[in-house]
């Protein structure tokens, strides 16, 4: 069974979606380029923060709930399948 999203994918369609570059994300979340790399946004390698959840919803790319319950069905589905 394949895992459920998580940020990084979720991440890259709302680039994709308004045409944003890695910098001019970083710039509308008002973090670092190397936040989102270094959270699971762009790389898949570490959980995403509250505040960068905040920071999503700040500009329109879901709630902070929203962001926190894929988070919390991804390690789920980790769990589960390991």
């Amino acid at each position: 069974m394949a895992n459920p999203p998580y940020f990084d994918e979720l991440t890259r369609e709302s680039m994709e979606e308004v045409g944003w570059s890695v910098a001019e994300t970083a710039t509308q979340l008002g973090c670092e380029q190397g936040t989102l790399y270094r959270t699971r946004h762009l790389n898949g390698k570490a959980g995403g923060s509250v505040n960068m959840t905040l920071a999503l919803e700040r500009i329109g790319w879901g709630t902070t709930d929203h962001w926190m319950r894929i988070q919390a069905r991804f390690y789920l589905a980790q769990i589960r399948w390991d």
